[in-house]
C-alpha cells in the first residue's frame, strides 16, 4: 500500500476531495485524476481532513467541495488557511444520475461532489467576507424578531378571541393596537374570572413587550452599522432611490457585498431570483413565473420596495399603470421590481445619486 501511494504522489499532482458535511461527521471521497482514493468517515475539522491529506499526499495540489448549508462557511475559511483550494456549491448543481437520486447516501454524495470537482463541472457560489457574515446575521436577527414579535401578537388577539372578549370601539381600528393606551387596556380592563388566565395574558403581554424594546435596540445597531464607513456611501446612494429605506437598504448591502461581482444586470437579476422560467423544445417555447432560485430574502425585499417606489417615482409608476392594462397587479409588480433592481445595479456600480424622471 505505501508503494502504491508513493507512486500515487510522483505521478498525480492534483487531488480532489469531496465533502458531505454533517453536523457530528464529514463523510470524504478522495480522488486522484486517475483512480479513486478512498471514501471515509472523520470527525467534522478541517485539520483532521488536512493533516490525513498531507501525510498520505505530500507535495500535491489540494482541492476540496461541499455545499453550502446549515454549518455556514468556517469550513471553507479553516480549509483555505490550511491550503486546500476549497470552493462551496449549491447542492442543486451537483451533476446527479436517476439512481443516484433514488439510493441515496453520505458515501454517494461525496463521491458525486468529489468527481464533478475533477470533471470541472461545479461553479462556486459567492462566499462573503467573515465580517460581512457578521453584518449580515445582525440583520437577519432583526427579521426573526420581527417574525417572533407578530406570532405573539397574534397570540394575544387568540387569546381574547377564545375568551370572547371583545375590544372596545376605540381599539377597533388596527391602527391603534399595541398603542400604550392598548396595553394598557390588556392589563388592567380585561376580565376573567380566574387569576391565573389573567397572569396568562400578562405574560403574553410583557413579552410583546420585551420583544419590542429587543427590536428598538437592534435598529440602532442597524442605523449604527449603515453609518459605518465601509456601508455609508453605498447607503446613501441605495436611499436615494424612493421606496429603499434603511432597513431594506442595509440587507441589500450585506446581502450583495460587492456589486461588482457581476457583469450586468441579467446577471445581478438571475441571483435574486427575478428572472422566469423556461421551457424551449424544438418549436415549443413556454415561459413562466420567476425562478423558485435565487436570494428569498432580496427578492422579498425588492418586491416590497417595488410596491413603495410605484408612489413617488413617476416613470416606475407609469409603467406600473402600463403594465395593469395588461396583466393583474401582482404580476405588474413583479416587473416594477426589475425595473427598481436595474437602479439599484446602475446607482450602486456608477456611485451615482438617483434622479426621478419619467422615462
Amino acid at each position: 500500500m505505501q508503494e502504491l501511494m508513493i507512486k500515487i504522489t510522483e505521478n498525480e499532482q492534483k487531488i480532489f476531495v469531496g465533502i458531505d458535511v454533517h453536523l457530528k461527521s464529514w463523510t470524504v471521497t478522495i480522488l486522484t485524476e486517475n483512480i479513486v482514493h478512498k471514501t471515509f468517515t472523520q470527525p467534522p475539522s478541517a485539520a483532521v481532513l488536512a493533516d490525513y491529506l498531507r501525510r498520505n499526499f505530500p507535495d500535491c495540489e489540494y482541492y476540496s467541495a461541499y455545499e453550502a448549508g446549515f454549518s455556514g462557511f468556517w469550513a471553507h475559511y479553516q480549509l483555505l488557511e490550511l491550503g486546500i483550494n476549497s470552493i462551496v456549491i449549491n447542492a442543486a448543481d451537483v451533476p446527479t444520475s436517476q439512481k443516484e437520486l433514488f439510493q441515496k447516501n453520505d458515501p454517494i454524495d461525496s463521491r458525486k461532489i468529489a468527481r464533478a470537482l475533477r470533471a470541472g463541472q461545479l461553479n462556486a457560489i459567492h462566499v462573503l467576507k467573515i465580517k460581512t457574515l457578521e453584518d449580515r446575521s445582525l440583520v437577519r436577527t432583526r427579521d426573526m424578531l420581527v417574525k417572533d414579535l407578530v406570532r405573539l401578537k397574534c397570540r394575544v388577539k387568540s387569546f381574547l378571541h377564545f375568551y370572547g372578549i371583545d375590544m372596545p370601539e376605540q381599539f377597533k381600528s388596527p391602527y391603534t393596537h399595541w398603542t400604550k393606551r392598548f396595553i394598557q387596556w390588556l392589563r388592567e380592563d380585561v376580565q376573567l374570572s380566574s387569576p391565573y388566565g389573567i397572569d396568562s395574558l400578562g405574560f403574553l403581554v410583557s413579552e410583546v413587550e420585551s420583544l419590542r424594546k429587543l427590536l428598538l435596540e437592534v435598529n440602532r445597531k442597524i442605523r449604527d452599522l449603515s453609518e459605518e464607513e465601509r456601508y455609508s456611501k453605498q447607503f446613501g446612494l441605495l436611499v436615494s432611490i424612493p421606496g429603499i429605506g434603511t432597513i431594506s437598504a442595509i440587507t441589500l448591502l450585506t446581502q450583495i457585498e460587492d456589486i461588482a461581482r457581476f457583469k450586468n444586470t441579467d446577471s445581478f437579476a438571475s441571483y435574486i431570483g427575478l428572472v422566469p422560467n423556461f421551457y424551449s423544445s424544438g418549436e415549443k417555447e413556454s415561459i413562466g413565473q420567476i425562478t423558485f432560485r435565487g436570494q428569498k430574502i432580496l427578492k422579498r425585499i425588492l418586491v416590497e420596495c417595488a410596491w413603495m417606489t410605484i408612489r413617488f417615482d413617476p416613470a416606475l409608476s407609469i409603467s406600473y399603470n402600463e403594465y395593469c392594462r395588461r396583466m393583474q397587479p401582482n404580476k405588474a409588480i413583479i416587473r416594477i421590481a426589475r425595473k427598481l433592481l436595474n437602479r439599484i445595479y446602475y446607482v450602486l456600480k456608477n456611485e451615482r445619486i438617483y434622479a426621478c424622471g419619467i422615462k
